[in-house]
């Protein structure tokens, strides 16, 4: 239980192999590093399978080619794969996608037009359907997820709030990305700071973090509002018995009387969706809406540059070497 410790990790380096028939050695050049990881370094039953002692631990990648055995990858091509916490990896192609660095920033295929940008799209889209005039509410804002979420909102004409830690960064969710209204939740008043800035109630609300940020907006639905569930970051930490069982009343209650619409979902959910995502948020861009804005490195920026070595004949991978981070 609780936060990674370095010694829940091992660097390893060994020798850089050679691609052997049908394969291409790939070099990474951005890491996304994204809250799911923390789930997957637990053996508890998720929608996924834990990453395995002595494995090395995933993440999605933008990489080059660096030498190709495939035919349909050649050497200087970059690509978006998931090849994890490694500076070079081998692939025989499957689950690579060629990027083009002319279309936009090959990073954004980690953010924006990635995994986190069609999460926002899809959660939002299929599950918030929101309406123009409504009040949407995102937690966790200025991360790469809620930071979309907020902008296909104005975009759907819906009036955005966001909720984030700090005044830095709710500065940069209401300046910078363009949403109505951003509150601090760790304001000793957020409660009725957040109250206040949605005087209409709240039709959607985005969930990212879990309580107590949840406990705040609850009294604040309106009747038929709809939350997607993304994430539960401000409890994947804790141990799952502690979880107060009194709550569910009080919930199920709102639920029923406001009649409301309570989803979980992963993205791979809408995997049908990806073409309809990749259309409509370039076409966004391209109409000078604020999407873009993700472009930059800023509080939500989520790719990290992995600098393997120039030269030589080693390479570095990160593996989970042991197993107590469980939740």
């Amino acid at each position: 239980m609780g936060e990674p410790k370095p010694s829940d990790f091992r660097l390893e380096e060994v020798a850089i192999p050679q691609p052997g028939p049908g394969e291409v050695l790939l070099r990474t050049k951005f890491l996304s590093l994204d809250p799911y990881m923390r789930g997957r370094m637990s053996d508890a039953p998720s929608y996924a399978k834990p990453v395995g002692i002595d494995e090395v631990m995933e993440g999605g990648t933008v990489s080059e080619v660096v030498a190709s055995n495939n035919d349909k990858f050649a050497k200087g091509d970059i690509v978006l794969g998931h090849t994890g916490w490694q500076t070079h990896a081998l692939s025989k192609g499957g689950g690579l996608r060629k990027l083009d660095a002319n279309a936009a920033p090959v990073s954004t295929a980690l953010g924006v037009l990635g995994m986190p940008g069609m999460t926002a799209y899809t959660g939002l889209l299929e599950i918030g359907q929101p309406k123009e005039g409504e009040t949407v509410v995102v937690s966790a804002a200025s991360g790469a997820v809620g930071s979309v979420v907020g902008q296909i909102a104005r975009i759907k004409g819906a009036r955005a709030v966001g909720i984030a830690g700090g005044s830095d960064k709710c500065r940069y969710v209401k300046d910078e990305l363009g949403f109505d209204a951003c509150v601090d939740h760790r304001a000793s008043d957020f409660a009725d700071q957040l109250k206040a800035t949605c005087p209409k109630g709240a039709d959607v609300y985005f969930e990212n973090v879990g309580v107590p940020v949840f406990d705040a907006v609850l009294p604040l639905f309106n009747t038929f509002a709809r939350i997607p569930v993304c994430g539960l970051i401000a409890t994947i930490q804790h141990d799952r018995a502690a979880a107060r069982p009194d709550r569910l009343p009080l919930l199920m209650r709102n639920v029923l009387t406001k009649r409301l619409t309570i989803r979980g979902f992963i993205v791979y959910d809408f995997a049908a969706r990806h073409g309809d995502f990749l259309r409509d948020v370039a076409a966004w861009i391209k109409e000078g809406h604020q999407v873009p804005r993700r472009y930059r490195r800023g509080a939500g920026e989520r790719a990290c540059d992995l600098h393997g070595p120039a030269q030589g004949q080693e390479f570095r991978k990160t593996t989970c070497s042991d197993r107590g981070v469980d939740s």
